[in-house]
């Protein structure tokens, strides 16, 4: 697939979960980058706000098969990456997958689940498979993870260890509607409330696929064989090791937040028409990438100081790679 025939695949995606999804366009295409770059995605925010509905619309309109965890306490490691039970027309121990094996996954509510179901994820997140009784399972392929979060300071919550926060290679915030984008949804509602059972819904609130698992994996090739000149990386490395010896910060970005950080650029050049990346692609997604990934200093929370101001200032010192314009390839 050349890059022309992508960034019309990736548009079309866009396109089709924009008529269900209500909000910023720069949020869907983040969740884009993610399932191209083969990069988890965790939503931070409040219930209510799109979150599901956000993941459910990019799954159908990429034709993946859809499986949704609602994380809870009582939710068991088994019931996400599946179980051995013994089989009685078998006679033998056979292994039923769990909630985890399917193409596109919604974890809702993470960080309500107890850690030791979290802990579960672990190995699915980083390496493609799970490990139930000594035997290795593959996920499918194409696989994506979204999971969302709520504010820790809402009851029933666990807090998400830093060695899982490290595995997403996004995290985004919906935040509140505009005004006009609330008068939408309220008329989204109120059409769908419309609807007697049986019937179809009206163009424009389902979600129609607009392509295959194939053309995803198609074009996860093409965005991982886009160029990155030397000068990008050193760029990714700069920043990364100006996370690290910043006074407001504890722990800074690990060497997988720079990988992360090199392949959502990849993926935010392929949606824009390109075949190679340019600074401005990292540094756009920087914050996005990384801001999670922190941990910020005693001093840095009595300041209320957040972790994309803090990441903010200390990546504001690394300048920007010059003459290398947006347009000329590398």
């Amino acid at each position: 697939m050349n890059t022309a025939e992508a960034q019309e695949q990736i548009t079309a995606i866009e396109d089709t979960v924009a008529r269900t999804f209500v909000g910023p366009s720069r949020l869907i295409r983040l969740l884009v980058i993610g399932l191209l770059a083969r990069l988890n995605v965790l939503i931070e925010d409040i219930p209510g706000v799109g979150k599901t509905t956000l993941a459910r619309a990019l799954a159908q309109a990429s034709g993946l098969e859809f499986g949704r965890i609602q994380c809870s306490p009582d939710l068991l490691p088994g019931d996400v990456t599946g179980m051995t039970i013994w089989s009685q027309e078998a006679g033998r121990f056979v292994y039923r997958p769990g909630a985890i094996m399917h193409q596109f996954v919604l974890a809702d509510e993470l960080n309500r689940a107890a850690t030791r179901t979290q802990a579960a994820l672990l190995e699915a997140m980083q390496e493609g498979r799970v490990t139930v009784d000594d035997r290795v399972h593959p996920l499918p392929d194409p696989f994506f993870l979204v999971a969302t979060e709520n504010p820790l300071r809402f009851a029933g919550t666990f807090h998400l260890p830093e060695a899982q926060l490290d595995r997403f290679g996004l995290a985004v915030s919906i935040g509140y509607p505009s005004v006009a984008d609330e008068l939408r949804i309220l008329a989204v509602a109120d059409a769908v409330a419309e609807q007697p059972a049986e019937a179809d819904l009206p163009a424009g609130l389902g979600v129609p696929p607009v392509c295959s698992p194939a053309t995803i994996r198609a074009l996860r090739c093409a965005c991982t064989g886009l160029h990155v000149g030397e000068t990008v990386q050193n760029y990714i490395i700069a920043v990364a090791r100006a996370t690290r010896g910043h006074k407001l910060i504890r722990l800074g970005v690990s060497p997988r937040g720079s990988y992360h950080l090199l392949a959502a650029a990849r993926g935010a050049a392929l949606a824009a028409g390109r075949d190679y990346v340019v600074p401005e692609d990292v540094r756009e997604l920087c914050s996005t990438v990384l801001a999670h990934r922190i941990v910020v200093s005693a001093e840095a929370r009595v300041e209320q100081r957040s972790n994309a101001e803090v990441l903010e200032e200390a990546i504001s010192r690394v300048p920007l790679p010059t003459g290398l314009h947006s347009r000329e390839k590398q």
